[in-house]
């Protein structure tokens, strides 16, 4: 490899793969999952997952490029890690908080190799690329921060708490005013 558009390739190819693995993982988790809020969302993700092959797929077309995926050893172990959540023997709230925590390592992941493959393309002039990856990018941080709302229920239950228990306790509010002069400091200098 001697240039970054053959870099920028085999990222592409790596990404490629790491959708396709989760077009085949995502409805094992959705079945797994016990919280319909939690389904619901690897569901809908499911079908952004296979938008996001298809944005891929025209990426590799305008680079004269084949659709291929070089296998993906990063999400092959973040899905083996998932896959330990799912064979796990453990109670319904507390196998949701798991898939949640799987699921947002997957996420993650992807946020940073989108984010990497984006900016190759944008160095390497490919604006149509640029601009798929983007949209992509956008929808992996959209996934991290639904499954985000989620987890808050999700996870309060695990602890045997109610939400609104949770949002009792003494230290989230001094956690909460503790960073209200930082937010307000913040707020003062955007309106300078």
């Amino acid at each position: 490899m001697d240039s970054l558009r053959e870099l920028f390739v085999k990222e592409l190819q790596d990404i490629y793969d790491a959708e396709n693995q989760l077009v085949k993982a995502l409805p094992k988790m959705a079945k797994a999952a016990s919280s319909t809020e939690l389904r619901s969302a690897f569901e809908n993700h499911l079908v952004q997952t296979k938008e996001h092959v298809e944005r891929l797929e025209t990426i590799f077309e305008n680079l004269d490029e084949e659709p291929k995926g070089k296998p993906c050893k990063g999400m092959a172990g973040l899905i083996a890690e998932g896959k330990e959540a799912l064979e796990e023997d453990m109670e319904d709230d507390l196998k949701d908080a798991a898939l949640i925590a799987a699921a947002q390592r997957v996420e993650h992941y992807e946020i940073a190799a989108y984010g990497t493959a984006k900016s190759f393309a944008s160095l390497l002039d490919e604006r149509e690329a640029a601009d798929l990856l983007e949209q992509t990018l956008n929808d992996e941080k959209e996934a991290d921060q639904l499954l985000t709302e989620v987890s808050e229920e999700v996870n309060a239950r695990a602890c045997g708490e109610s939400v609104t228990e949770i949002e009792r306790q003494p230290m989230r509010r001094a956690k909460a005013k503790s960073s209200q002069p930082a937010r307000q400091q913040a707020k003062a200098r955007r309106k300078r």
